[in-house]
């Protein structure tokens, strides 16, 4: 009678070198935690530490392995150890050893991944941001079977010219909204409305496809794009390297508000320095308040205020004029300002407050899309982005 033996093998060892300002531990952390189908790797990480998104850091991971991190399966152990004085996180996997001439077939396991893949993927082909006026020079539709003017799937449609090689697989689009940078007021792209799939079925000029899948109603006029590369899938949340500052420009699901496991749109892109896997803090900006209670100005307040001459246009505020043309702020549409903020007397700035966390999954050129990871107050557009 064959004997099993269970063991579990260190697979590696995840030092903290823990410091206060970088790495801080979740009050009531767990001793272990077993891993199971559905886990993801932010959420265990919760478990432990206070910032999830830091655990890179607690692996050590150097920016070759930040692209491709070591995976964990279901069944592993993944426990705090403090045998050496100092906190430790290491990974555990199961082994099993056999005596000889047994045989067992593995069983297959997929690792679990960083973030929810079910919430984001729609968003990881389909959604496109374009520039101004690409999607015109893409192959379009120009007629279907038997004059239908709706294509479902199943119909046959002709396109204006495909030639061989340039793939099989095509997304159908049609243009979308603009996507607008709120402080600059710069077009920063066309978010394309992702309609249906078409496969080809002859090469040429025209060329002619089967709808495969249809979103939404398809007609003549709209745009076929390359289903494109296989996209990343394998996520590691990091802090970008240089101070990063943008907006919310966009929440999607047909909410006013967005929440946990939200997707925004930001505006910010690989331009600007984004990475996958760029963990952003998301803040609230501090409304401008009058003083409950002002005070008296000494003098050398009033000389100092008059000498101040604010440059409103530096300032980026919405500006409008009164009735007798003096500038007027409307602070509760302010961005951050890009200068000095000078305020009337009696005014008072709140501060700005961090109200939740992204991690960016997806990057084009002017914009990103992220997932929002923690909320600690509604999000809502607008809502600035920086370097945590």
């Amino acid at each position: 009678m064959f004997r099993n033996i269970i063991t579990l093998l260190m697979f590696c060892c995840l030092s903290f070198h823990l410091n206060a300002q970088e790495v801080a531990l979740k009050p009531n952390h767990p001793d272990r935690h077993v891993v199971v189908k559905g886990d993801t790797l932010w959420g265990i990480s919760g478990k432990f530490l206070k910032d999830p998104w830091l655990w890179p850091k607690v692996w050590q991971l150097n920016r070759a392995q930040i692209k491709n991190p070591h995976l964990i399966y279901p069944g592993d152990v993944v426990f705090l150890d403090m045998s050496s004085g100092k906190p430790e996180l290491k990974l555990l996997r199961e082994t099993i050893t056999l005596q000889p001439g047994t045989v067992i077939e593995p069983l297959e396991k997929t690792a679990i991944s960083t973030i929810p893949l079910n919430v984001i993927a729609p968003f990881l082909s389909q959604p496109l941001i374009i520039e101004k006026n690409q999607l015109a020079e893409s192959p379009r539709i120009i007629a279907g079977q038997d004059n239908r003017v709706v294509l479902s799937p199943g119909t046959r449609v002709y396109i204006n010219k495909i030639e061989e090689g340039d793939g099989l697989n095509w997304f159908v689009y049609r243009p979308g909204n603009d996507l607008i940078d709120p402080d600059s007021k710069e077009v920063l792209g066309i978010e394309a409305t992702y309609l249906g799939d078409a496969r080809i079925t002859k090469y040429g000029e025209p060329a002619s496809a089967n709808i495969t899948k249809a979103k939404e109603e398809i007609f003549t006029k709209d745009r076929l794009v390359p289903s494109g590369d296989e996209v990343t899938t394998n996520f590691v949340p990091h802090a970008p390297d240089s101070e990063i500052t943008g907006r919310i420009i966009k929440i999607y699901g047909g909410v006013a508000e967005a929440g946990p496991q939200s997707i925004v749109s930001i505006s910010r892109g690989s331009a600007d320095g984004i990475e996958v896997g760029h963990v952003l803090a998301i803040s609230r900006y501090g409304r401008v308040i009058k003083d409950p209670e002002p005070q008296k100005e000494s003098e050398e307040q009033k000389q100092a205020k008059a000498n101040a001459k604010p440059k409103l246009k530096e300032l980026n505020f919405e500006v409008s004029r009164d009735t007798d043309g003096k500038p007027v702020v409307n602070f509760e549409k302010a961005p951050e300002a890009t200068g000095e903020l000078v305020l009337e007397p009696g005014m008072i700035k709140l501060p700005d407050e961090r109200v939740g966390l992204l991690m960016v999954f997806r990057v084009f050129d002017r914009v990103s899309y992220g997932l929002i990871m923690q909320a600690s107050a509604p999000i809502n557009t607008l809502d600035t982005v920086k370097t945590p």
